[in-house]
């Protein structure tokens, strides 16, 4: 497990400010992604034979999605995102090792949503069963809240 504070302030602060994508909300939010999706960084791969990957669990065809539907028509983001990667190329497998790329691509899925992140923490995982989890997905509101009060403790650091 990383560190909740350590995640937050050396690598989630970091990265959406230089994406110009930071507020108080989106961090938290990116945050409990982490918490929720693989222990805060305890899993940089899903267990089994899934196929999300990193320590937001995002599948590959996702962050391929993102690329082509997303990313290529904004030129000024895509090429924010691609300053994190350390190949060259915008691979799914970059998010398993580097946290940064991770992080970048985490943000800019919940981008593609038109709605604000919510202020409160049943807001937020609310937000991200709806976007970041699916309907289809596993998690629910109840596990994203339980894992944010495992690592962050009771309602820590909301505002």
């Amino acid at each position: 497990m990383i560190e909740p504070i350590d995640l937050l302030t050396l690598v989630i602060r970091p990265v959406l400010m230089d994406l110009g994508l930071h507020t108080t909300k989106a961090e938290l939010l990116i945050l409990g992604t982490a918490c929720a999706e693989s222990d805060c960084g305890r899993y940089l791969k899903q267990r089994g034979d899934g196929p999300a990957l990193g320590i937001f669990q995002m599948e590959r065809a996702t962050h391929d999605d993102l690329y082509e539907n997303f990313l290529s028509f904004r030129p000024l983001l895509r090429d924010r995102a691609w300053q994190y990667v350390t190949d060259g190329r915008q691979n799914a497998e970059e998010m398993i090792g580097n946290l940064y790329y991770a992080t970048a691509m985490c943000r800019i899925h919940y981008l593609r949503d038109p709605e604000p992140i919510p202020d409160t923490l049943p807001g937020q995982a609310a937000y991200w069963k709806r976007v970041y989890n699916t309907e289809a997905g596993k998690g629910t509101v109840e596990k994203y809240i339980a894992k944010w009060n495992q690592f962050l403790g009771q309602g820590g650091m909301m505002p």
